[in-house]
C-alpha cells in the first residue's frame, strides 16, 4: 500500500507539473502520448486503491457526478464591477482625480468572472461572481479547466479572482459541431453556458481556460498589485498577460492602443482595457461607491468592424409576418466569432445604404448584438452587382406579400404560414413569455417537423414517451421538459398575454393589461377608449389588441389553453411594502442575479412602477451590463442610474 501511495503522489505531482508547462507556460516538455500514459497509470492505481483518491487529483478534471442545482456561495470579499469609459477624454477625467497615482493597465478579458479559494495549498472552492456578494458554487466545473492549479505551494488562505473564457479556436470547433440554430453567439456566451452546466463532464469537453488577475485575499501582504501578480505566477497560475504600469496618462493611453491593435491576433476575446491603482494602499484610501471601485475604470473599445463580400440576400419570416432581409456573407471573423449572416433590417435600409448583392461591405458586431451591414465599399463595386427587390410572395407559404407605403416592413398576412407559426411557437415558450426551459428553437422545430405540435395547446398535450423517442432526446430530457411545461401552466396572465405575440404588446404593456383586467375573458369586447386609459397603451397598440381579440381563431386558442390547464387569470403577488410607491423605474441591460422580469416584479411588489421608456418623469434607471440607448438617454436627462445592488440596498434586502 505504501508503495502505491508513493507512486500515486508522484504521478499527481508530475502530471500537475506537465499540465502547467503545457497549459500555462505554453512550453511542453513531454509528448501528449507520454502524458496520457502517466494519466492512465494514475487512473488505474486510483481505481485499484479508491481510498487513496482525493478531490484534487488530476483525474478529477474529467468531470464528476452531475448536480441537481448549484449551491449559493457568499463571497468573503465582494467582487465588484467596473465603471466603463468610452473615450480618452473620459479616461483623462478619471486620471486627473488621482494623477499622482501609479496605475496598472491590462486587457479586459471578455468572459465570466470567478473566484478561486485555496486552503493550505488545496483548491477548495470556486464560485461565479453573481451579484458581487453571492455567487454559485461551480467548483467541480472549474476543476475541469487544466490551467487552474489544483494544488499550490502556499500554506494559508488564498482567494484569487479570474476570468473564465473560451479560446477562439475552441469556440470555432464547438460551433462546427452544432446546428445552425444551436450555435453559440460568441465565446463569452459559450463560456458562461459551459461553466454553468450541471454535468461537469460536459464542461470538461468545452476546452475552457482562465486568466487570473487579482488577489482577493491572502495572509501574505503585498505593497502593489504588480507584486501580487508575480506571486500568483510563482504559484503556477495563468496570470493576465500584457500588463503595464505607469503614472503618465500618455503612456497609459499608448498601451491601451497597443492592446487594441492586438485584438484581432489574440487567441481570446477582449472588450476593453482596465486601468487600476497599482499601489494597494491607494485602493483602500479611495474605496468604492455602489459596488464599483473608485480606483479603477474599464476603457471599452469601439465595436469591431470588418470588410467582406455580400454573397446573397435572403428573407426570414418573423412571428408577426414581417419579412426581414438578411445578408449572406463571405465568412469573416469579427469579435472572436465567424460571421456568416448579418441583418439588413428592411428594404428602406438597403436602399438608403445602396447595398447590392456582390458588393464589398463593412460589417459591424458589438458584443451580443446581431451583426449588421454598416456600409458599402463603393470603389470596389463590381459591374454585375445586383439591386435587391423584395419578393412578391412569401418564401415560406407562397402567399402574396402585403406592404403599406407608410410602413417600412413587408408582411405575410397568412395566419397559417409555417414560418410564422414556428417563430410564434418559439416566442410562446421563451424565457420572458411562458418560460418553458429546454424548449428552444431547435426543439420547437424538431417537434413541428415531426407533426406533434401545431399550436400552443399542443405543447401541453406532449407525452414523455413520444418526446423520448425523438432524435436528440431521451428519458431524462423528456422528463425535465414535461416538468417545465407543467410548471408554465401557472405563469400567469401577464406572461400569457405577452406570449400570444400581440403586436406592440411587450412585457410592460402585458403586465399593465393583466393588472387592469385580471382575466383574459375581459379582453373580448374591449373598446379603444377602454384600453387607452392604461398608461402603457397607445392608440396603435389598442387597435392591435382589439383586432387580436376580435378574431375567431383567438377565441379557439384561449379555449384550448384553458382546456389543457393554463391559467388565464391575474394573481397579484403579495405586496411586500410601499417604500417605492410613486417611483417609476426603467430597466436596461443584463443584471447579475435576476432577469429584468424578476427585477420588475420586485419593484412592483414594493409599490414602484416600471416603464419601457426613459423620460423626465423617470425616477431611476436600473442598469446592468451591456446597457444601451436607455442608459445614454438617462444620462442626457440627468435621471439617476442605479445597479442591482443599489436597488437591493433601497429595499433593505
Amino acid at each position: 500500500m505504501n508503495q502505491a501511495s508513493e507512486r500515486i503522489e508522484y504521478l499527481r505531482k508530475v502530471l500537475e507539473y506537465h499540465s502547467k508547462k503545457y497549459y500555462v507556460d505554453d512550453n511542453p516538455e513531454i509528448t501528449d502520448y507520454e502524458y496520457d500514459m502517466l494519466f492512465r497509470e494514475l487512473e488505474e492505481l486510483e481505481e485499484k486503491y479508491p481510498e487513496l483518491k482525493t478531490e484534487n487529483s488530476p483525474t478529477m478534471r474529467v468531470g464528476g457526478k452531475a448536480l441537481d442545482k448549484f449551491e449559493k456561495v457568499k463571497h468573503n470579499v465582494s467582487m465588484g464591477s467596473l465603471t466603463d469609459v468610452f473615450s480618452f477624454e473620459e479616461l483623462e477625467a478619471f486620471y486627473k482625480k488621482n494623477s499622482k497615482m501609479l496605475y496598472s493597465v491590462e486587457p479586459k478579458i471578455d468572459g465570466l468572472s470567478v473566484s478561486l479559494v485555496y486552503e493550505d495549498g488545496q483548491f477548495v472552492l470556486g464560485a461565479t461572481r453573481g451579484d458581487g456578494l453571492v455567487g454559485e458554487n461551480v467548483t467541480l466545473n472549474l476543476k475541469t479547466i487544466k490551467s487552474i492549479p489544483l494544488t499550490i505551494d502556499y500554506k494559508g488562505r488564498l482567494e484569487v479572482r479570474g476570468e473564465v473564457y473560451m479560446p477562439r479556436e475552441a469556440f470555432e470547433k464547438i460551433n462546427e459541431t452544432r446546428g445552425e440554430k444551436e450555435r453559440f453567439a460568441n465565446p463569452r456566451n459559450a463560456a458562461a453556458g459551459s461553466l454553468r452546466q450541471l454535468d461537469s463532464k460536459i464542461t470538461a469537453q468545452r476546452m475552457l481556460d482562465i486568466f487570473v488577475f487579482n488577489v482577493q485575499y491572502c495572509d501574505k501582504e503585498f505593497t502593489t498589485h504588480s507584486d501580487s501578480l508575480q506571486f500568483l505566477r510563482e504559484q503556477g497560475f495563468k496570470v493576465l498577460p500584457y500588463t503595464f504600469v505607469s503614472d503618465e496618462i500618455d503612456a497609459i493611453e499608448k498601451h491601451i492602443k497597443y492592446i487594441g491593435k492586438m485584438r484581432e491576433d489574440l487567441s481570446f476575446d477582449i472588450d476593453g482595457a482596465v486601468v487600476k491603482a497599482d499601489i494597494l494602499r491607494n485602493r483602500t484610501e479611495l474605496g468604492e461607491i455602489g459596488g464599483r471601485p473608485k480606483w479603477a475604470v474599464a476603457y471599452k473599445y469601439p465595436p469591431e468592424e470588418k470588410e467582406t463580400k455580400l454573397l446573397d440576400i435572403v428573407i426570414q419570416v418573423g412571428r408577426t409576418g414581417v419579412l426581414t432581409p438578411n445578408a449572406v456573407l463571405q465568412p469573416v471573423k469579427i469579435a472572436g466569432s465567424t460571421v456568416r449572416r448579418a441583418t439588413l433590417h428592411n428594404l428602406n435600409y438597403i436602399r438608403e445604404k445602396d447595398i447590392r448583392v456582390g458588393d464589398s461591405v463593412i460589417v459591424v458586431k458589438s458584443g451580443e448584438i446581431i451583426p449588421r451591414v454598416e456600409s458599402v465599399v463603393l470603389q470596389k463595386r463590381p459591374n454585375d452587382a445586383v439591386i435587391f427587390e423584395m419578393p412578391k410572395v412569401c418564401p415560406s407559404c407562397n402567399e402574396p406579400i402585403f406592404h403599406e407605403e407608410s410602413e417600412a416592413d413587408h408582411r405575410c398576412t397568412n395566419a397559417e404560414c409555417p414560418a410564422q407559426l414556428l417563430r410564434t411557437l418559439e416566442h410562446f415558450v421563451s424565457k420572458a413569455a411562458m418560460n418553458i426551459e429546454g424548449m428552444g428553437p431547435q426543439i420547437i422545430e424538431l417537434f413541428y417537423n415531426n407533426g406533434i405540435i401545431k399550436g400552443f395547446a399542443d405543447i401541453y398535450r406532449l407525452e414523455k414517451e413520444k418526446i423520448a423517442s425523438l432524435d436528440r432526446m431521451g428519458d431524462k430530457s423528456a422528463e425535465n421538459l414535461i416538468n417545465s411545461i407543467e410548471n408554465s401552466k401557472n405563469a400567469g396572465l401577464a406572461r400569457l398575454l405577452y406570449s400570444l405575440g400581440i403586436r406592440q404588446v411587450g412585457e410592460v404593456a402585458a403586465t399593465a393589461l393583466a393588472k387592469k383586467y385580471k382575466n383574459i375573458d375581459a379582453f373580448f369586447g374591449l373598446t379603444r377608449e377602454d384600453l387607452m386609459q392604461i398608461d402603457d397603451i397607445g392608440d396603435v397598440s389598442a387597435d392591435y389588441i382589439i383586432d387580436f381579440f376580435s378574431r375567431e381563431k383567438t377565441a379557439e386558442i384561449i379555449s384550448e389553453l384553458k382546456e389543457v390547464g393554463v391559467s388565464t387569470v391575474y394573481e397579484a403577488e403579495e405586496q411586500k411594502g410601499s417604500i417605492l410607491e410613486g417611483l417609476t423605474f426603467v430597466l436596461t441591460g443584463k443584471l447579475p442575479t435576476m432577469s429584468r422580469d424578476e427585477a420588475g416584479e420586485l419593484i412592483e411588489s414594493y409599490g414602484g412602477k416600471t416603464s419601457s421608456s426613459v423620460s423626465k418623469k423617470t425616477d431611476y434607471v436600473l442598469a446592468g451590463d451591456d446597457a444601451g440607448s436607455k442608459l445614454t438617454k438617462a444620462q442626457s436627462l440627468g435621471v439617476k442610474i442605479i445597479d442591482e445592488q443599489q436597488l437591493k440596498d433601497m429595499l433593505g434586502i
